[in-house]
């Protein structure tokens, strides 16, 4: 699919120019655009090269588009994109200490975590693929918009987050059992961390399928008709932080260190992609020890039998604890994804954001 679909260049074109362009703002109005929190995790150098070298590739690989008569209208779109992150100051905007804010958008973090997932998953699905789709797969519009909101609002959903679950926690929280949790090592703090967090995370998810009005808001996530590694950011704004606030409850009740949540944070974005990625290699057994691609597709299946099991994200142990197991030994894939009823669920962000409060209806524009 890389080398067949001619949409491929001058998409890549625009939004390496658009990103190019959200990376100037960056520099320009640090305070209100980048996060925080994962500003320390990059320098300004490395930020600057990245910008540098998504410049060059815009003018690079528009002009190629445009030249092969590509699309051409979406190719000048990176292309004019570029050249005016270009008249803004490019990748030699000056910039002083930033100074400290109590909220901001996660525009950097949006800008580094889609250009470094595509470059990692795109060639993967491509080489490995289980099912071959094109890139630009129905929908991925929608899923981009998922992607995007869900990054540059990061810190208001971890504030919304960390603001109730503290609270909560504060209630009920067990001091002996914090004490015992906290003078574990932070190996094994991590890994009951995962056990805990998957234990809550598998029993919301359950009710999100067995309840009615919760469905509603899951119902958007099942909506994909393609899984890769961009399919897993499709998720309501509500099921986001009510998920976030349940998995984080318990690990905050037991008193687990500030490293090994932060560890688990790591872990569960890390996996959320790749258990949603377009990635076919059989594991053999580990199948059966850590949530991979196959396993958490066949909860995505359009299929009866596998519409109320494997809600575990990290480890099939909790399915099979719960009761909610199911894998086939033949190593085969779902033949279709999607929720059952495709007419539920309508096309496009707004629409699906707007469905849960709407009841139980139909729609003509559905993801079908």
């Amino acid at each position: 699919m890389l080398s067949t679909d001619r949409r491929l260049l001058p998409h890549s074109a625009a939004w390496f120019g658009v990103l190019c362009l959200l990376a100037v703002l960056c520099f320009h109005y640090p305070e209100m655009l980048t996060s925080q929190e994962f500003r320390s995790v990059y320098t300004s150098g490395f930020a600057r090269g990245l910008l540098l070298f998504g410049l060059v590739a815009t003018f690079l690989v528009g002009t190629v588009a445009i030249l092969a008569g590509q699309r051409r209208r979406i190719a000048l779109i990176g292309l004019v994109a570029a050249s005016l992150a270009v008249f803004l100051g490019g990748a030699t905007v000056p910039m002083d200490k930033v100074a400290a804010t109590p909220y901001s958008l996660g525009v950097d973090w949006f800008i580094l975590s889609l250009f470094f997932s595509a470059v990692v998953f795109i060639p993967l699905e491509h080489y490995l693929a289980h099912r071959p789709h094109a890139i630009l797969r129905p929908g991925w519009r929608t899923d981009v918009c998922y992607f995007f909101l869900s990054h540059v609002l990061v810190q208001f959903i971890l504030i919304v987050v960390t603001t109730t679950t503290t609270t909560v926690a504060a209630t009920i929280a067990i001091d002996p059992v914090k004490e015992v949790v906290i003078g574990l090592p932070l190996w094994a703090q991590f890994l009951l961390a995962v056990f805990a967090a998957d234990l809550a995370q598998a029993t919301l998810h359950r009710a999100y399928h067995r309840v009615k009005t919760l469905w509603r808001f899951h119902a958007v996530h099942h909506s994909s008709r393609d899984l890769d590694w961009l399919a897993g950011s499709r998720v309501h704004l509500v099921e986001t932080v009510l998920t976030r606030s349940i998995v984080l409850l318990p690990l905050m009740v037991l008193g687990f260190s500030t490293a090994a949540i932060n560890a688990y944070v790591i872990l569960v974005g890390l996996q959320a992609v790749v258990a949603h990625a377009n990635i076919g290699v059989r594991f053999g057994w580990l199948e059966y020890l850590v949530v991979l691609p196959r396993y958490h597709h066949w909860h995505h299946a359009r299929h009866v039998d596998y519409w109320d099991r494997n809600y575990a994200i990290h480890l099939p142990i909790v399915d099979m604890l719960m009761g909610s197991f199911k894998l086939p030994r033949d190593g085969s894939w779902p033949q279709e994804y999607g929720v059952l009823k495709l007419e539920t669920v309508p096309r496009g962000l707004v629409a699906q954001t707007l469905m849960p409060f709407r009841g139980d209806r139909e729609y003509e524009e559905h993801v079908a």
